[in-house]
């Protein structure tokens, strides 16, 4: 009720025609309210409100309150369509068919925010919903959209490992692939290599932080 009240007075209050469309006891309150006659929308969205510079110099603060006054009105049978409002002149100079003809997005499952969840499920519904909307955007599924973080992958030329590198990779295949945990100090080699691997990577990632 308060929230009718607010927007009667700011858009006016609704002409009897719309009103004989309300139930009998919302008509009731609403006629038994004060009259008011409403704002003009350049009183409630002054140009201050609207950026001065744009990228499209058709863009006019005029353009931008005439979509809204045809968007803000309360009768639902007079206000713009979708269709409509795409065409125009403060929209359409964005207009892209690939993101209007798009497929819609999954059903969402109003359920979700009336579950009880634990702070530790509420981060895993959040890392999920994440991760499906980059891999969306690297697809190329979100249009206009950055890349996510990651997607970008850098060429870099390939490096010739030598036999010894070759044959420390293969036995550290074959270790990955046993049953039984593997003691370095049982095989001499195993173990040097184990440790100097350890010692790069830490080392790496040492300097990798002081990039």
């Amino acid at each position: 009720i308060d929230q009718w009240n607010k927007v009667i007075e700011q858009l006016g209050t609704p002409s009897q025609d719309f009103l004989m469309k309300l139930n009998q006891s919302v008509r009731t309150y609403v006629e038994n309210r004060p009259r008011y006659a409403g704002y003009s929308f350049e009183k409630l969205f002054p140009d201050a409100l609207f950026p001065a510079d744009s990228d499209h110099n058709k863009l006019k603060a005029s353009q931008a309150r005439d979509l809204l006054s045809k968007m803000l009105v309360i009768d639902a049978s007079k206000r713009i369509s979708v269709d409509e409002a795409l065409q125009h002149p403060y929209i359409n100079v964005w207009y892209d068919p690939a993101e209007v003809e798009a497929p819609p997005p999954k059903t969402l499952d109003k359920q979700l925010d009336e579950r009880e969840h634990t702070v530790e499920e509420w981060k895993e519904l959040i890392y999920k919903e994440v991760s499906e909307w980059e891999e969306r955007a690297k697809n190329g599924v979100i249009r206009g959209q950055p890349s996510p973080l990651g997607a970008a992958v850098i060429d870099s030329p390939p490096q010739h490992t030598s036999s010894t590198s070759s044959s420390s990779s293969s036995a550290n295949d074959v270790s990955s692939m046993s049953t039984e945990p593997t003691d370095p100090s049982s095989d001499p080699a195993l173990g040097s290599e184990t440790d100097s691997s350890l010692d790069s990577h830490t080392s790496l990632g040492a300097l990798a932080c002081c990039r």
